[in-house]
């Protein structure tokens, strides 16, 4: 038997607003995040064009599966890491959203995973102090909202090597996702559990079939794939055709509705998978979590604290937030604030770091071309990646000034 594990990362950020001076005297420390962020512009109308073109359908084609499944005494079931801006941004604007996640929690098909609860960068600083915490409050907030405990964790943008496998280990979770990347695979399949080397962690590793995710989350729509138009029975051939005990199928959400428009039959495809999938024979459905508990690894994977891997660009690395000098000269600058900021024991200066920390904004300072540059350019909410690093810098000196005056 061969295990189909579906799991769809679920995050959007506080973006940063556009600015071209930006003064926050006379204002108090509870008034910076509106301040520095758009919360009622660019997040509010993204949110709410998304929740109604992916969230809402989505999730009623979801559940109307695992409902049917279940009168038939079959499971289908699926995985969610929804990440803490998220599940803030749904209290904000449309708690009915958060309450459709909840209806699916509840038919007990669906996993939630751990995440960081800011989507953020943390577990690529040398000290995991900060990535640990915001764990725990990624954890904390899961326990609170759905009253279950998450076993499985999902990093940011499935960012992973040996020093975060061990700090997850070391956190109680039973495994860990990340990129099937060829190059810490090398001929080896993505559809069998990995482990770290020994003398660093014994935790699971799933990889994600990369191949396979991205024939749904990328090329659904392209006209010009030889395989087009990607239909669930064609697709479901391909799964039982594939070698390996689980076939992680990893992907954002927003795949369904806002990547690719409900006109391009994305919907119909996502409502007759689970079916065409329990038609093959020898697939089955598993949440992460069975699946740790189901299979051995069949060996280990190598990841240098250095050569981080991530599911993010052609280069599958840590390029898509730290490749160029913008990049890397505003990550060390916030590496630097923390101290200070912690120092200043002001929970709302504390907030909006971590919140500044979200990958999301050094995502958006990206100068690759071709197609990874396209991929960048649809997610930001800036012209160009000066336009973003002129307003995060600009939210920055006023951020350092506001702290510099508390010390």
């Amino acid at each position: 038997m061969t295990s189909v594990c579906l799991y769809f990362k679920v995050h959007q950020p506080w973006r940063l607003r556009s600015h071209a001076f930006l003064d926050s005297s006379g204002k108090d420390h509870g008034e910076l995040h509106d301040h520095y962020f758009d919360k009622n512009g660019t997040d509010k109308e993204i949110f709410h064009r998304v929740a109604k073109k992916c969230y809402y359908p989505a999730n009623d084609v979801i559940k109307d599966a695992m409902e049917d499944f279940d009168d038939r005494n079959d499971d289908f079931k699926v995985a969610f890491s929804l990440t803490g801006t998220f599940i803030e941004q749904c209290r904000e604007f449309d708690p009915g959203v958060l309450d459709s996640f909840k209806e699916l929690v509840n038919t007990g098909n669906v996993e939630i995973l751990g995440e960081t609860y800011h989507h953020s960068l943390a577990s690529l600083f040398e000290d995991h102090n900060e990535f640990e915490r915001q764990v725990d409050m990624h954890r904390n907030l899961v326990q609170d909202e759905f009253g279950v405990e998450s076993r499985v964790f999902s990093n940011t943008e499935a960012l992973y090597n040996n020093k975060i496998a061990q700090s997850v280990e070391d956190m109680g979770f039973e495994g860990i996702i990340t990129e099937g990347a060829d190059r810490i695979l090398g001929w080896r399949s993505p559809n069998y559990i990995y482990r770290p080397p020994e003398d660093v962690a014994s935790i699971p590793v799933i990889t994600k079939n990369y191949g396979l995710s991205d024939d749904v989350a990328f090329r659904f729509s392209a006209r010009w794939w030889d395989k087009w138009p990607l239909t669930a029975d064609k697709f479901a051939e391909w799964l039982s055709v594939s070698d390996g005990d689980i076939i992680n199928l990893s992907m954002d959400y927003e795949t369904f509705g806002e990547h690719h428009w409900a006109d391009s039959g994305i919907f119909s495809f996502l409502r007759s998978l689970p079916g065409e999938v329990l038609a093959q024979n020898g697939l089955d459905f598993r949440t992460p979590s069975e699946v740790v508990n189901k299979y051995e690894p069949k060996g280990s994977i190598d990841v240098f604290e250095y050569d981080s891997v991530s599911w993010a660009d052609m280069e599958r690395d840590e390029s898509a937030w730290l490749g160029n000098w913008m990049q890397q000269y505003l990550f060390e600058e916030l590496k630097m604030l923390e101290e200070h900021v912690k120092e200043t024991g002001n929970e709302h200066l504390v907030e909006v770091w971590r919140k500044l920390l979200t990958s999301d904004h050094l995502y958006y300072l990206c100068n690759k071309g071709m197609g990874d540059g396209d991929v960048h350019s649809y997610f930001s909410s800036f012209d160009n990646h000066y336009d973003a690093f002129r307003s995060f810098m600009e939210v920055l000196r006023d951020f350092k000034q506001r702290v510099r005056e508390e010390l």
